[in-house]
This record gives C-alpha cells, structure tokens and sequence, in this order.
C-alpha cells in the first residue's frame, strides 16, 4: 500500500494511499465532510484493487493532511480544485474516474469549475452535494445535517463529542457493524471543530458546472438520506448530460459502506464501461 505526500492547492501537504493495479484504470476516492480516508475500507478492502487502481485521498483539514485553522483555506475553489488537480498529476493518473461522497461532490465541482472534465473519463457522484447555502437548507440539504452540524464545529468536546454520535447515527440508516462505526467515531473527532465549521461556510451553487460535463455521471443516493436528501440526486440528474441515476432503497448517507458489494459492483461496472471495456 503506497502512501504518497503531495503538495496541494497553496502548497498544503496532502496524505495519499493507493491499492491495487498500477497501470489499471484509476479511480480516485474523495471522502465528505469530517471524514478520512478510511471511508473507503469496503472498497480497497474488496476485490476492486485486483481489477482497478483505487486512490484515496485525506482531504485537506482531514485525516493525515496538513490542516490549517484559517477559513480561507476551505473556503477558494481554486485551492480545492488543485488538491485533485494534483493528485492526478503527481500521480500520473490517467484518465482517472472521480468518486465523490457527500461533500466530496463540491471538491469535484471545484476540479471541474477550473480544469474542465478532459482529463478525467467519469464521475460517480455519491450522495454528494452540489449546492450548499440557505436556498439549499431544508430542500437539498436535510435535517441530518442541520441539526447537528453546527454543535459538531463546538469547541467544547463534550458537546461536539455527542453531535458526531449523532450525526453519524443519522448518517448510517442500515445497520453495518459496531466496530465500522466505533472507527468512523475516531477518524470524525480527528478533524479539529475550526476546519469542520470552515468547511461549511461556503455558499456555492455547482449547478452551471454540471451543465458543462462531457463525460459519463454516475449519481449513486439513498433513498432514505435525512443528510444530503434525494432530491439533491434530481438536481444533478437535471444539470449534468448523460447521467445514469442508482437509488438505493432503505439506506442513508452512505451507500458504499451500507450497502458495499452492491455499490462495488456498480462502480467496477460503471468503470468498465466508461473505459470501454465491456
């Protein structure tokens, strides 16, 4: 498992690692809100790897990337955009297929409001959001987040601790195991409560970027999702050409790890066919 430091957006350090086939199709995993790339462990930990190169990613602020405490280093797309700008350049991916969870959909947003979609052959939106603001509280963006979102940006631990429970209760709908979840306990309260509230400071609208991809969308949601609700999949279904919707029924805000060998096998066949392989 090759780990990689590579220098961001500003020159912030990001932390890497990578599994799999090095000259297969690249697929590179972009986690949410609070989260690590430890998100990803039922796709790197699956038989994906054998057929495909699986990057992840710790977003800046997140995991073992540097993580500066000013707003302004969350708040620029430009800066965003760079991170996975170059991460495919310093790791010569070519063509990789993005995969964005939750706040990851703005990251690729970001990539895509600055260098287009030429060099990546697809993206698979996951439970991703794709405007955030007041015009989006409510109708896009769902109770699951709006309830906990800011007691989880306390600086009290005790309040904060209690929020990230909940919220992550809120996230997950069907069942997965206790021990999944104690871990994603632990990789949530690594993010200091600044960089979370940072984070979510932003008001953007993605959806003139949407309009502008050329290439194959894979918009994967739950249909239970109280976090980024359905109704954020239908506006990029609406926005973004060529776009092939996957609901998945009784589960919340993460169907990769809910639900993961179905959404393994959607992804390795959404990969094959945007690689023209089958």
């Amino acid at each position: 498992m090759p780990t990689y430091t590579i220098e961001g957006g500003g020159g912030l350090k990001l932390h890497v690692r990578e599994w799999g086939i090095r000259n297969a199709q690249a697929i590179l995993l972009i986690h949410g809100w609070s989260q690590n790339h430890l998100s990803w462990s039922k796709q790197f930990e699956s038989p994906l790897p054998a057929e495909f190169r699986l990057i992840a990613m710790d977003i800046r602020g997140h995991g073992q990337s540097e993580a500066p405490l000013d707003a302004e280093s969350y708040t620029r797309s430009a800066l965003w955009a760079d991170d996975v700008n170059n991460v495919i350049k310093a790791l010569e991916l070519e063509r990789p297929i993005l995969v964005g969870w939750s706040y990851g959909g703005f990251i690729i947003c970001d990539y895509l409001r600055v260098n287009g979609d030429d060099a990546i052959a697809g993206i698979n939106f996951v439970a991703a959001a794709v405007g955030i603001g007041k015009e989006w509280f409510g109708t896009r963006i769902g109770p699951g987040f709006l309830t906990y979102a800011q007691l989880c940006c306390s600086e009290d631990q005790t309040i904060a601790l209690k929020a990230i429970r909940d919220f992550l209760h809120t996230c997950i709908v069907k069942p997965i195991a206790a021990g999944d979840m104690e871990l994603a306990m632990g990789w949530n309260m690594l993010v200091h409560p600044k960089v979370r509230a940072n984070l979510i400071g932003r008001e953007e609208d993605y959806t003139p970027d949407l309009e502008k991809i050329k290439k194959p969308v894979l918009v994967t949601y739950g249909a239970a999702d109280a976090v980024v609700l359905p109704s954020m999949a239908k506006v990029i279904h609406d926005h973004a050409p060529n776009c092939q919707m996957s609901e998945y029924s009784g589960v919340g805000h993460a169907p990769f790890i809910e639900e993961p060998i179905r959404f393994n096998e959607e992804l390795k066949t959404f990969v094959r066919r945007v690689d023209g392989t089958s």
